[in-house]
């Protein structure tokens, strides 16, 4: 029995098949074991210091969030997480705070978007749900997306945007008040009132 790859396999399990290389270090597990592994076909290394056994498919959304601990998934991605939009993200859309240094991150993610806000307004919103492969990850709550959404309009096809709209307004699970407190943080109550005072 093979008690290192016992370890290895326990951290994959707890982090939806995520192995990093610090987890592994912290177990006591040397560098040089992870690349044995890969030798040996057992592991493959899909980003700097990310490993997944060799029959796992990678979570995507959860090994963004375990490179960068400030990324928080929004715009299309979070409305395709929400169910708001039926459009598969090809680009991972990302906020951070402004001033963070994320070089590296984008280095090794050349196809995510980022998007970079003021510290003040970054936390509004962040919430959890479960990825589709079954991982907890962050994002923006739907209020915050619609604000998002609507304050950056011209950035979206048409369609994304009335569906998305369309979809919030319909949902049983709506939270109006908190949608106008958000519009009102980020100096968008008018544009947002248009389309609760038509919609819902």
């Amino acid at each position: 029995m093979d008690s290192i790859w016992s370890k290895i396999e326990k951290i994959a399990e707890e982090n939806h098949g995520v192995i990093k290389t610090s987890a592994v270090e912290a177990e006591g597990i040397s560098r040089p074991m992870l690349r044995k592994y890969v030798e040996e076909g057992k592991l493959e290394q899909v980003r700097k210091g990310l490993y997944v056994r060799a029959d796992d498919l990678a979570d995507e959304f959860a090994m963004v969030q375990f490179q960068s601990s400030k990324a928080i998934f929004s715009y299309g991605t979070a409305l395709y997480l929400w169910g708001l939009s039926d459009r598969t993200p090809h680009r991972f859309d990302i906020t951070v705070p402004q001033g963070t240094n994320i070089s590296r991150f984008k280095r090794d993610n050349p196809t995510i978007r980022c998007h970079y806000v003021q510290p003040e307004v970054y936390d509004v919103g962040i919430t959890e749900i479960q990825s589709p492969q079954g991982a907890i990850v962050r994002l923006y709550d739907k209020e915050r997306c619609i604000c998002d959404l609507i304050r950056n309009r011209n950035k979206y096809e048409v369609q994304v945007f009335q569906t998305a709209i369309k979809e919030y307004m319909s949902s049983k699970d709506k939270k109006l008040s908190q949608l106008i407190v958000y519009a009102d943080m980020m100096g968008i109550r008018d544009e947002v009132m248009k389309y609760v005072e038509v919609l819902v």
